[in-house]
């Protein structure tokens, strides 16, 4: 099985931006957790982070008859992107949507998600051990 995990803008910067909302776990940390987990189950994860929305929906498209699910933090792109949601339709793999802060108690804007529509699965406020999860879930239903 392999599952592609896409991180929006941002996410590069964990540890350093709002620990007191994000954490203070790194982006590092985030890919020692994603190698750690594709050796537990023995499955290949491919990791990609853009700070920009083109290269998050390409990405996506190249997911298509390559991967067999994703895991997707569009990060601002939540919000604001039908782009992204259109990518995901397009492809039509099981995606599940990790937030690493709990969006539901925060700004009323960060409550839209554009993305979910086409996920099977959100987790939410769950820190970078969200993405496990994630992961977890999707070979759990999906393999």
């Amino acid at each position: 099985m392999k599952i592609l995990v896409l991180n929006g803008p941002n996410i590069n910067m964990l540890g350093i931006r709002e620990p007191n909302i994000y954490g203070k776990q790194t982006f590092q940390d985030l890919l020692n957790i994603l190698s750690q987990t594709q050796r537990e189950l023995g499955i290949k994860i491919e990791q990609y982070q853009s700070n920009h929305e083109g290269d998050l929906v390409d990405k996506i498209q190249a997911a298509y008859n390559t991967a067999d699910g994703i895991v997707i933090n569009p990060a601002g792109y939540t919000h604001t992107s039908v782009a992204i949601l259109d990518a995901l339709k397009a492809v039509g793999l099981p995606c599940v949507e990790v937030h690493i802060s709990d969006v539901d108690v925060r700004e009323s804007f960060r409550q839209i998600s554009y993305v979910s529509e086409a996920c099977v699965k959100t987790i939410k406020g769950q820190g970078i051990a969200g993405y496990k999860q994630a992961i977890y879930y999707l070979v759990e239903n999906y393999k």
